[in-house]
């Protein structure tokens, strides 16, 4: 086989297609977010806005974050130096899930170095070690999810998304099996949030084990940050809450939090735990300190949804179509692969604005979007210049002809 002209040719189709991913090369500077430098192909450098940041309340930058991990490092040295179960339990990794355990009020919780890791963890060994398991699996679960199932080899049921009626029928067809249901809160490409009291009350008939991923709303949603499911009061009722570590809480890893048995068989049987070189203690102690200081600051979300509101006003007020949701993601909607990276690149080279295209595979051919993300550090003059932005180029591309 011409391995070559195999990989050339596959390449060429995505980018004919307009599903080719250019990743934006930034840097963060420490104190200037939602600002970062780009770094240009001809060795130049210009300050852009980031809008599409996962970094939802910029706790990646906060000093009390920040302080946290450089104290961590002298202390401690850059590195975890390999497994857990070879190198030991760096203290850091005890604190840290037990601040995540009380967070959702829970027994116990168990680190891992991405979210997705700790779905495709918990879920593989979940559905195989259970015997004669199945999974009922919400139909735009996220990937990490779906690889975790797919490794289970447990059988599978999908149920229509977000809705709780089709998943009480496939749990009655289903029988007396364990049945395990995957679902998350808030959904990342279209910012919906599940009927959560429902699918838990229907797991409840059915003698489901709940598993919710919050990985979208935790440090957002709650009094303390523990997701919907603790703003919904739902949090006792379910099983696995699922959460990460990289998004709102502004550092990176994944874990999962339940009783403590439950934890503990993860993390006795789960390959992608035991095998994997722990986190450095110094992320652990930043995103402890982050989660610390959410629990007890609503600040940071209070800005966050008052830019939320600032920016869907605008955009409605300019007649810019974006998808209505009750979560913090505002999907502008392209409808068309090549425009929407075309005005992602025109954001970026002519008005200094950082919005990254989703295409498929993300999202279905012909649902292409700009995914913003207001944070509560962008400020009133940048809601205005990204709104005066896109309304230039909707008139300039003709987008109105893509969405209808």
């Amino acid at each position: 086989m011409d391995f070559d002209s195999f990989f050339r040719d596959r390449l060429g189709d995505l980018k004919s297609e307009g599903n080719y991913r250019i990743f934006a090369d930034l840097e963060r500077r420490c104190g200037t977010f939602p600002r970062a430098e780009r770094h240009r192909p001809d060795g130049t450098q210009e300050e852009v806005t980031v809008w599409c940041s996962n970094d939802y309340l910029g706790m990646g930058q906060n000093p009390v974050v920040v302080e946290a991990m450089v104290e961590a490092v002298r202390a401690c040295g850059a590195g975890a130096g390999g497994t857990r179960n070879i190198s030991g339990t760096n203290h850091h990794h005890v604190l840290l899930e037990r601040e995540l355990a009380d967070l959702h009020g829970k027994e116990a919780a168990l680190l891992f170095t991405s979210g997705y890791v700790s779905n495709w963890a918990a879920l593989s060994t979940l559905g195989a070690k259970i015997p004669g398991a199945v999974i009922l699996s919400d139909e735009k679960n996220h990937a990490s999810m779906i690889e975790g199932i797919r490794h289970s080899r447990a059988d599978k049921v999908l149920w229509k998304h977000n809705d709780w009626r089709d998943l009480d029928r496939k749990l009655k067809a289903v029988g007396d099996r364990p049945k395990i249901v995957a679902f998350e809160s808030v959904y990342s490409m279209d910012g919906d949030i599940a009927p959560i009291r429902e699918i838990v009350e229907v797991c409840e008939a059915h003698g489901a084990l709940s598993y919710i991923d919050e990985v979208h709303a935790v440090g957002m949603y709650g009094p303390r940050g523990g997701g919907v499911s603790e703003e919904r009061g739902l949090a006792h009722r379910i099983d696995v809450i699922e959460g990460t570590l990289g998004k709102a809480f502004g550092v990176v890893g994944g874990y999962v939090t339940g009783k403590a048995d439950l934890v503990d068989f993860i993390r006795s049987f789960a390959s992608g735990f035991i095998f994997t070189t722990a986190l450095p203690p110094a992320v652990a102690a930043a995103a402890q300190a982050s989660v610390r200081h959410l629990k007890h600051s609503d600040a940071e979300r209070h800005r966050q949804r008052a830019n939320v509101a600032a920016v869907r006003a605008a955009l409605d007020a300019r007649g810019i179509p974006h998808m209505p949701n009750e979560s913090h993601i505002i999907p502008v909607m392209i409808g068309d692969p090549v425009k929407c990276r075309m005005i992602s690149d025109m954001l970026m080279a002519d008005w200094g604005i950082y919005v990254q295209p989703i295409n498929y595979p993300t999202v279905p051919k012909g649902t292409e979007r700009l995914r913003i993300t207001p944070g509560p550090l962008h400020r009133p003059e940048d809601i205005d210049h990204l709104v005066n932005a896109l309304t230039a180029l909707w008139q300039r591309c003709a987008v109105a002809h893509a969405v209808a």
